[in-house]
């Protein structure tokens, strides 16, 4: 694996993953970042980020809407994605049943990634009627 150095831009990247809970897109950091970073382009964003995955400092939970979606979180968790307003959501305390792999026959299971579709509660409460 080869060996990234520290950069200005780099650590500004990892710092802004690692800061949300929002499983971020690359767009979302380039535009955060743009303000104190003006010479940043989303192809750093986007080979910084894929760096960071590879080496196992972030993670991605994923194709959203269309979009990759990263996360600070690089352990095996549960998420919800809410189907109307596509935020992410880790879910507490349920963690994926690793152990439903010996169950399946199909080999060693290594992971198990369990996603939950709906609507999240801040959209069902704005299209409650009042």
């Amino acid at each position: 694996m080869a060996v990234h150095k520290h950069s200005k831009k780099r650590d500004a990247i990892l710092e802004c993953i690692r800061s949300t809970s929002s499983h971020p897109t690359a767009e979302w950091v380039y535009a955060q970042l743009k303000p104190q970073i003006p010479d940043l382009s989303l192809g750093t964003v986007y080979r910084n980020l894929s760096i960071f995955k590879q080496e196992g400092l972030i993670g991605s939970m994923g194709v959203v809407d269309g979009m990759e979606r990263f996360e600070r979180n690089t352990e095996p968790h549960t998420h919800f994605i809410c189907n109307h307003c596509s935020a992410v959501i880790d879910v507490e305390d349920m963690d994926p049943p690793l152990h439903l792999g010996r169950q399946i026959g199909c080999g060693n299971v290594e992971t198990c990634i369990l996603t939950f579709t709906g609507i999240c509660n801040q959209c069902a409460e704005q299209s409650a009627p009042a």
